[in-house]
Formats: C-alpha cells, structure tokens, sequence
C-alpha cells in the first residue's frame, strides 16, 4: 500500500523509522524530519518518492548506493553521520539504564576497507560479480566500490577472472581478498571439482594479477609471497578466513586505546584475541595471556610470537571462551584484562569478570546492542563504565566499533 510517511528518526541500522497507525515502519533511505511517499509492506517501506526532503541529505557518492546492501547512509552528511552513529551507543546503554560519558566518534576509515567478500553467481552462462542487496537474495552487479582501500581497486575484476575458471561446475562462490603488506590474499569459498586445468587457469590468474597467495577453503592453489600483517614488534602469517579488523587505521587506532588503558599493568589477558594484535603490542611492556577459539589463528600468533626477541612473553591458548570462560580464579591472577568478542557478545565471559577482582576491563565490541548487556553485567558486578570511544572504521554501514573503559570500584 502506497503511503504518505513522515520520517522521525534513524533506527540503528540506519533505515528512517515513522509511526503508522501507532506502528513503527522502517523505511530504507529515508532521513529523520522528511517526509515520503513509500510502498508499506509489513513493518517496512520502500521509497516512492521524497516529498519534503531534509537539509541532512547529500548526494551518495556512490553509483551503487540503494541498491547494493553494503552501505546504508552515503546520503546522509558526514556531521549528522557522525552524530547518529554516537547516539546508536548512548541509546543502547540507556535501554539498558546505563548513563556513561560517549565520547566523539573517532574516524576510522583510513584508506578504506582492507577486506571485501564478492559474492559471484553464474546467470544465463555468464558471471555476475557483486554484492548483495539488502534484506535480499538477490546479487547487485558491481564495477567498483568506493569505500575500499586502493589495493581493492581490480576486486570486481579479478574475482571475475577467478569464476570464469570455476563457474563451470559451480553455480554461486564467495571470493574473499585481503591487503597484506606483501599484497593481496585471496580465499574462494564454494569452489568444488577442481581438476588440474582448472587449477592451472587459477595459477595463470594469481600470477596475471600479482595474488600473493590464492586458496580455497584451506587448500592453497598458489603463493608466491606469504601473506604477512604486522602486530607491534612482531610479523603474522594471515591464515586464511581468519578475522581483521575491518581498516588498518581501525587496527591502529583501537590499539592505541588500549594500549593507553592497560599501560602500566603486570599481567594482562587478551579474550578473543584472534590474531593477536593487542596482545603483540601489549607484549612490548607486559607479559600476555591470550585466548581464542580459532585454532589457526592461534597456531599464527604462536609461530609470530616465536620469532621476536625483546618483548615480554605471550602465552597463547586455544579455548572457547563462550563455553568456557576463564573463572574468576583465572581471572584474579591479572590486573587488566581486554577482550574483543564477535557480535554476539561475552555474556558467559562478563558474567565470570563481573565477580572477579581484575582492577581493568577494556571491551572492545562491534555490536552496541551486546556490548550494552555486557556493561550491564559488569556495572551490577560492581565495576564502573569510565567513558565509551565509539571508532567508525565502517564509512556509511549501520555498525560502529566500541571501546569501554571499566574500573573496578
């Protein structure tokens, strides 16, 4: 049904929210205080037409932007930007009847994203590489993509060149290219029969695009340079499918908050430490305890942490933190402790901390929703949220990076 709508806030992921008949519809770029015509199906909308347009409201710079799911808010300015992503925090936390000083979004986009997932699928015979719209299985074709780093810039074409050696006898893929310092990493999810010719035309591809390394799942096609990332005084091997955060300056920026934070502290534990990018820094003043449930990732840090000299050790341990979460016991043993969870959080973790007697927690969180729970149980354990850093390393998605600071009171 086609209605008349008018636009009183930005919900968290970005999309306009208006009341209909005393029902929240969300309704997909659409700014706060505009007024539109939208297609109402449900509980969301699809714009028609903008009839009171907001003075908020720039021209997205992208070609894209509304039909590809990747960005949400290229049409938004970057000061009103910057302040709906702030508020996405202080929101979170007042539904949780947290107040806590949030400070300036801190920019985090750097060069542009260092990671990208192109989906391919095989339409009428041909290859359509791109992205996929939102809320939707359906696969918009792309050239380009501006929020990028500049590495990225051939992406669309050399996933196209990587399925056209596939494609015969896979209707869909998922092609994964990383920037490391030695060049780009590829990983193709979705690849099956690959027969020595079509490896042969994989190699000619890496080798034609300078791929430093190309794999499938965890089988490695071909590498001519090993994928390297450095932590502080240390070098990683990136395994492949491994998590990184989404912008080198992101990485750097959150580093130094935490480095800041925990400066001065004897022992420190690093949670979900992935590939150990705090902890490698951390390593420099203080002896580290690093967990994650990722074992490669883990197997990583360790061969990294072996080959460096002059810093204090890094212990690293395979452990599924949301099954098995240090006990306070464990935990009592350091007087810092940092952790980085995935979206879903560190319930079963916070809940363990928040009866420990650890005198500093940094969360670091991608979720504003989870990391507001998980204040929630630190605050009731007796900890005091000191100030929330919100880093923006996702230029115009609806997701935000969060640094809290707890102290114990």
């Amino acid at each position: 049904m086609n209605n008349s709508l008018q636009i009183n806030e930005l919900g968290w992921h970005g999309d306009g929210i208006a009341n209909l008949y005393g029902k929240r519809i969300y309704v997909p770029f659409a700014l706060a205080g505009e007024r539109v015509s939208a297609y109402v199906t449900g509980s969301r909308a699809k714009v028609y037409e903008i009839l009171h347009s907001s003075p908020d409201r720039v021209e997205p710079q992208c070609k894209y932007h509304g039909k590809c799911g990747g960005c949400a808010l290229q049409h938004l300015n970057t000061q009103m930007y910057f302040q709906w992503k702030r508020q996405v925090i202080v929101n979170a936390l007042l539904n949780r009847n947290i107040e806590a000083p949030v400070e300036h979004v801190v920019d985090a986009h750097g060069t542009g994203r260092r990671r990208v997932s192109i989906h391919v699928h095989k339409v009428n015979g041909q290859s359509v590489v791109g992205f996929m719209q939102a809320r939707s299985h359906n696969l918009v074709k792309i050239e380009s993509c501006p929020v990028l780093a500049p590495e990225l810039v051939k992406a669309t074409v050399i996933a196209r060149c990587l399925a056209d050696c596939l494609l015969k006898n896979n209707k869909a893929l998922n092609i994964q290219l990383t920037v490391s310092e030695t060049g780009l990493d590829c990983n193709i999810i979705g690849a099956k029969k690959l027969n020595h010719s079509t490896r042969s035309s994989l190699s000619d591809c890496a080798i034609n695009y300078d791929l430093a390394r190309l794999s499938i799942g965890d089988e490695v096609i071909s590498e001519r340079r090993t994928p390297i990332l450095t932590f502080g005084a240390g070098k990683v091997v990136l395994p492949p499918r491994s998590f990184l955060q989404a912008t080198l300056a992101g990485e750097k920026i959150l580093s130094n908050i935490v480095l800041e934070e925990v400066k001065g502290s004897s022992n420190i534990a690093d949670l979900y430490c992935g590939l150990g990018p705090f902890s490698m820094r951390m390593a420099a003043f203080s002896p580290i305890s690093s967990f994650d449930n990722d074992e490669t990732s883990i197997s990583a840090l360790r061969k990294a942490v072996y080959n460096v000299q002059g810093q204090k050790p890094v212990i690293a341990n395979v452990r599924d933190l949301s099954e098995n979460p240090l006990h306070k016991s464990e935990l009592n043993t350091f007087e810092s402790v940092v952790f980085d969870p995935p979206r879903a959080g560190a319930e079963s973790q916070a809940r363990e901390l928040a009866t420990s007697s650890v005198s500093r927690i940094i969360a670091v969180s991608c979720n504003a929703a989870t990391f507001a729970r998980d204040a929630s149980i630190l605050i009731d354990g007796g900890y005091q949220l000191k100030k929330v850093v919100p880093v923006d390393q996702f230029r115009f998605a609806g997701h935000v990076e969060i640094v809290g600071i707890f102290n114990r009171l």
